[in-house]
């Protein structure tokens, strides 16, 4: 399915784009016929089809809309925003694990107002695109996370190897709501608009205890915070850590340092030539007049020269060539992040599975090639190898056990598991 948006959303997102970008100081007054304008409302519904998802607290599914009829279900919706009887639902959350351990808690929206968050974010984003810093990248069109792992890798070779490897603490979750929306407020002056906004920032989040009971927090009297999960958050938190990337970019200190700053979502790190120490402290300073803070044992000061440090999966610093022992600046994926390929390979290689074996290629070869495409950035052999191998391994007990053979027999070793039984080879794909 394509994703390309109509034609006329077109036309109008870059017109806003535009307006934004040619008058900084402009206040856009006039947004929130077009959040509920049909072809935003039909474009939104389709988005938010693909990314498919589970159900908010409302139990309404995909399924349910398309029984009920698509366009009665969105006809019902537009005449909810035009009346301006639209109220959010709370927030479903869960609870998912995170790949070094620990749980994320994750806010999941009914449908409905994952719609009406996309519709907003289709007329919001090109208006705060026009001013969000080069520094950034996260959930922004045309940047990825690689994009900002290749500018730090480039930076640091560039001869900016003092590194603040820096950790904000539960940003998202201590975002303060005044503040962010003066910071939504600079741009947008559409009352309805700024309304919206701030019912999904005070929206309550349902939890379940053990019986299944529900039980609710945050809601009206909350001040900070955006749900994980929700549409509209990674905006939201790109327009507010904005704040802190433009005062970055216009500071003497940094200048002197030959700092720059590269951010992703909640993820940044700082490289610099000289001053790490006080570049630090200066950011803590900022933060804190951001209402923000810094989780303190996982931020540090790194010689990438000497030692390394991870950023977005990757872990950057010193390298060498295994053919001539030369040193070299370089990035390969962090012992986590090959931790966690091993522990899906072995989830998706679990005892037990009796889905026809093409099935279950299918499923570890879209893992491998999402894996390796994301980690193929500069990355050296090695990683690619060892990862081959073990899933060789991992497929060779597994086919062993349902066929019942022993594992010394020659069956299933790595050419037949990556020729015969079509298995990825991931080293191919960094070839």
């Amino acid at each position: 399915m394509s994703l390309t948006t109509p034609t006329k959303l077109e036309e109008l997102r870059a017109k806003l784009y535009a307006k934004a970008k040619a008058e900084p100081a402009f206040r856009f007054y006039a947004l929130y016929d077009k959040i509920h304008r049909w072809d935003v409302l039909a474009e939104a519904l389709r988005q938010s089809k693909h990314k498919r998802g589970a159900a908010g607290v409302d139990g309404q599914t995909y399924e349910q809309i398309e029984a009920h009829g698509e366009e009665r279900w969105l006809k019902e919706l537009q005449r909810e925003l035009q009346g301006m009887t639209y109220r959010p639902q709370p927030v479903r959350r869960v609870l998912i694990p995170k790949p070094g351990g620990g749980e994320r808690p994750l806010g999941i929206p009914t449908i409905k107002d994952r719609v009406v968050q996309t519709a907003a974010k289709l007329i919001l984003e090109p208006i705060f695109e026009a001013d969000l810093s080069e520094a950034a990248y996260g959930y922004r069109p045309g940047r990825s996370a690689v994009d900002a792992v290749r500018e730090v890798h480039q930076e640091l070779k560039r001869g900016r190897t003092q590194v603040v490897d820096a950790d904000l603490s539960k940003y998202f979750d201590t975002i303060p709501h005044a503040e962010l929306m003066k910071s939504v407020a600079r741009r947008i002056a559409d009352k309805a608009v700024l309304h919206l906004v701030k019912m999904w920032l005070k929206v309550p989040v349902e939890e379940r205890d053990e019986q299944g009971r529900p039980k609710y927090s945050g809601g009206k009297r909350s001040k900070q915070g955006t749900p994980q999960g929700g549409v509209i958050s990674p905006l939201l938190a790109n327009i507010y850590i904005n704040r802190l990337l433009r005062v970055f970019a216009k500071s003497e200190l940094m200048k002197r340092s030959g700092a720059v700053l590269v951010n992703y979502a909640d993820d940044f790190v700082v490289v610099a030539r000289r001053g790490a120490a006080e570049v630090l402290a200066q950011v803590k300073r900022w933060l804190d007049g951001m209402k923000l803070t810094l989780n303190e044992t996982k931020t540090s000061i790194r010689d990438a020269r000497k030692e390394h440090f991870r950023f977005l999966g990757y872990e950057l610093g010193p390298l060498v060539y295994k053919k001539t022992g030369q040193k070299y600046l370089g990035a390969r994926p962090s012992k986590k992040a090959m931790e966690h390929a091993r522990e899906e390979v072995s989830r998706i290689l679990r005892r037990g599975r009796t889905e026809r074996w093409e099935e279950i290629a299918g499923e570890l070869n879209r893992f491998l090639r999402g894996w390796a495409t994301y980690f193929a950035y500069d990355s050296p052999m090695h990683a690619f190898n060892v990862l081959d191998w073990h899933v060789t391994e991992r497929v060779r007990n597994f086919l062993s056990r349902r066929h019942k053979v022993a594992r010394a027999t020659s069956r299933f070793k790595y050419n037949e598991v990556h020729r015969s039984l079509g298995v990825l080879e991931v080293r191919a794909l960094l070839r």
